[in-house]
């Protein structure tokens, strides 16, 4: 590991060297990100998993671009045009962009104008004129002699020509120039669009013949400073381009050709006007198309970066919404012509009961559904009604509101996000857990199961189709993709797994368990029984000592010999956790009988984790986190948060009225504000201005996925179906 990588990311992002240093050690050495955040903190100090992401990505980057200036230095060797100065200019670039400047030059190209300029010989002219030597004559008669009529240079004006040519593919290629040009376009630039009529070069074939183009109102003439321009802004004018739409330029104020012109022009030659017009021709001809694509690809890539964290953070906030366990809900999936789909699960989410009902058009069977539902609720003692959010779902909401009325006021319902239901539906686990199940009925159990543990249901879906997030068919997929990937794994090892309950979607996120890894866990548990002792774990095929280390801590087995494997003590530490408890006069068996859970409680309570760190020769963090898992043992941090609301009666858009104040939940986070579940048939929007009193940066430094807010109807657009809302305390 290179000492100044090391340097550079503690000066980067705020850390101590050591911690770094440390950091990338374990990572080298396999160990995974919630590993080292939970049970390495006195190598890391105390560096949460978002710290240590960090530097792992940044030690990535850096250790790419190293790599990147090797290679670059020795494809220039290769050419023999390698010099010290140029080894040394690569070797101390700070990033890869001027590391690409410098390469530009001694680049493969295909065939220019330049390169058919320097086939015919009018490399010492170009040379010529970038001297600036000459202060007698003419251009053309320095020209003349490089007439030709064998290399088809017919006249000194062609020659000359073709000398500009060179000279204005080197102004391009020069590392210096091209970041002036960057960096002006940067501070000076700015982003048109303008709309494509719908009507126009016969239209009909184009995509923007068939989008929805009142969407791009607002860019049909628009300009910003793209070092102002919002991400959401960014991706919208984007999709507004590819469908069709919109014509985007990047215009840069002139004074950008006086400032190549002055780099460029050293002398009062003979050259000067003819080296001003090469300065022109460069810039409008090869560095502002080169530069707009950089500044439009940096532009699209922040902005994917914006949307994938909005997205990130959404998903998180989703899958950490606390569970209603212990409940036996009815989840319906519904639909209109093929009808709504039910499926019962019992407590513990296994399947009771499916069927399917058809209340609405075409059949109309309202009296035969509604028969039904009060049966399973009587049959089954069903406690809480699940609704997918989708097709025919407020008038599933008003059939089933109507049941409650009329039959069991004691019960209610929760409108759910069905997102990714029908994905599951389709899937092999999916058909690995109800293999003679109709797929349309799976997503209903989908449904149901999600109020129950949205954690352990909603991992076993892509995290991209949940759709939390925005734009997110506009981002890249494979960026996404993994860093959704990264979320649901923090997420996972955060809450714990149960060893003996949880699915292999749901065990091959947990730290050090990969796919297969985690089916032998289910394989040996469906074949040895339930495990017993987290040690058993090592008796599972592919899972070695090191797997072994990284899971075991977040892996819990309840009801076992050693009460400590249903605690977050990972198995290293548990001769600390004893220790621990004898200084209180207490013993491993006390944490699991409720008796004396409260005696232990307080008396932990009143321990100095930095006293007993030093009494027991323990890391002060490993023993403070330890006394916190003995004070809750198999602890869900889920349990903390609110509940979800619960409905019983429906409310329409008609009932509402600007000045009501009323109680939703958040369910989507974006750039420009919170959209809200009020419980009418359109989510409200809370715009980021009307979030709080004080300047809000981001909607999520004050709200989440999953939050119960009241809010404040400001405006109702009634043709449109929209709803303003206001954030009240």
């Amino acid at each position: 590991m290179a000492l100044d990588i090391i340097k550079q990311i503690a000066v980067d992002k705020g850390f101590k060297p050591w911690q770094v240093q440390n950091t990338v050690e374990l990572l080298d050495e396999g160990n995974t990100v919630p590993f080292i955040a939970r049970y390495r903190k006195e190598k890391t100090g105390e560096l949460d998993e978002v710290n240590i992401r960090d530097i792992a990505e940044q030690l990535r980057q850096l250790r790419n671009l190293e790599e990147r200036k090797v290679d670059v230095i020795r494809l220039i060797d290769e050419q023999g045009k390698l010099t010290e100065d140029l080894r040394t200019a690569i070797e101390a670039a700070a990033s890869l962009q001027l590391v690409e400047d410098l390469y530009r030059p001694y680049r493969q190209k295909r065939r220019t104008r330049a390169t058919i300029a320097k086939e015919r010989g009018l490399e010492p002219l170009a040379e010529l004129i970038w001297r600036q030597s000459e202060r007698h004559g003419s251009p053309l008669e320095m020209a003349t002699g490089y007439v030709d009529e064998e290399k088809e240079v017919h006249s000194p004006q062609e020659a000359l020509d073709g000398a500009c040519d060179i000279l204005a593919e080197r102004i391009s290629d020069d590392a210096a120039l091209r970041e002036y040009v960057r960096r002006f376009t940067w501070r000076h630039g700015s982003l048109e669009t303008k709309e494509i009529p719908a009507n126009s070069e016969v239209d009909q074939n184009k995509p923007g013949a068939k989008v929805e183009r009142s969407k791009y109102e607002m860019y049909f003439e628009f300009a910003e400073s793209v070092q102002k321009l919002p991400s959401h802004r960014i991706l919208a004018i984007n999709r507004g381009e590819r469908e069709g739409v919109l014509r985007v330029s990047l215009q840069v104020a002139a004074e950008v050709i006086e400032g190549i012109k002055s780099r460029v022009v050293k002398s009062n030659s003979i050259f000067v006007q003819l080296l001003e017009t090469t300065c022109e021709d460069a810039y409008k001809r090869l560095l502002a198309p080169s530069i707009e694509r950089e500044v439009r690809t940096e532009l699209t890539a922040k902005a994917e970066e914006q949307a994938i964290s909005v997205f990130s953070l959404n998903l998180r906030n989703l899958l950490l919404q606390p569970p209603v366990s212990g409940t036996v809900v009815l989840g319906i999936d519904p639909a209109y012509r093929t009808g709504c789909k039910l499926a019962v699960v019992d407590g513990n989410g296994n399947l009771l009961n499916t069927a399917t009902v058809y209340p609405h058009e075409p059949q109309f069977r309202v009296d035969e559904s509604l028969q039904l539902l009060d049966q399973w609720v009587r049959q089954y003692q069903v406690q809480l009604i699940t609704i997918g959010n989708g097709t025919a779902s407020r008038e599933t909401e008003a059939l089933v509101a109507r049941l409650i009325q009329e039959r069991h006021k004691g019960i209610h319902y929760i409108i759910v996000n069905e997102a990714g239901a029908s994905v599951y539906s389709a899937s092999d686990i999916a058909r690995g857990e109800f293999p003679e199940l109709d797929v349309s009925l799976r997503g209903a159990v989908s449904i149901a199961r999600r109020i129950q543990d949205p954690l352990a249901e909603l991992v076993k879906i892509d995290p991209k189709s949940i759709g939390v997030g925005q734009y997110q068919h506009d981002v890249n997929q494979t960026r996404l993709g993994e860093s959704l990937k990264v979320v649901v794994e923090s997420a996972v090892n955060y809450v714990g797994v149960d060893l003996n309950t949880a699915s292999a979607a749901l065990l091959q996120y947990v730290a050090g368990v990969s796919a297969s890894v985690a089916r032998n866990i289910v394989s040996y548990r469906q074949e040895r029984g339930s495990f017993t002792t987290r040690k058993e774990l090592l008796s599972v095929p592919r899972l070695g000592p090191k797997a072994f280390e990284q899971c075991a801590g977040f892996l819990k087995v309840h009801n076992g010999p050693q009460p400590l494997d249903y605690t977050a003590v990972h198995p290293e530490s548990y001769h600390v956790a004893e220790q621990i408890l004898n200084l209180i006069g207490a013993k491993v068996e006390d944490v699991t009988e409720s008796g004396k859970l409260r005696e232990i409680r307080l008396a932990l309570g009143q321990l100095d984790s930095k006293q007993v760190a030093e009494a027991l020769q323990a890391g002060e963090p490993t023993v403070r986190d330890i006394i916190a898992a003995l004070m809750k043992p198999g602890r869900d941090p889920r349990e903390e948060m609110p509940k979800p609301i619960f409905r019983s009666d429906v409310l329409s858009f008609d009932d509402l009225r600007e000045g009501m104040v009323l109680t939703g939940t958040v369910s989507n986070v974006v750039d420009f504000g919170a959209f809200v579940d009020i419980g009418v048939k359109r989510n409200g929007l809370i715009h980021i201005s009307q979030l709080s009193d004080q300047f809000v940066r981001h909607p999520s430094e004050v709200v989440g996925v999953g939050d119960i807010v009241s809010v404040e109807v400001i405006e109702l657009d009634r043709q449109r179906q929209r709803i303003a809302l206001k954030r009240v305390k």
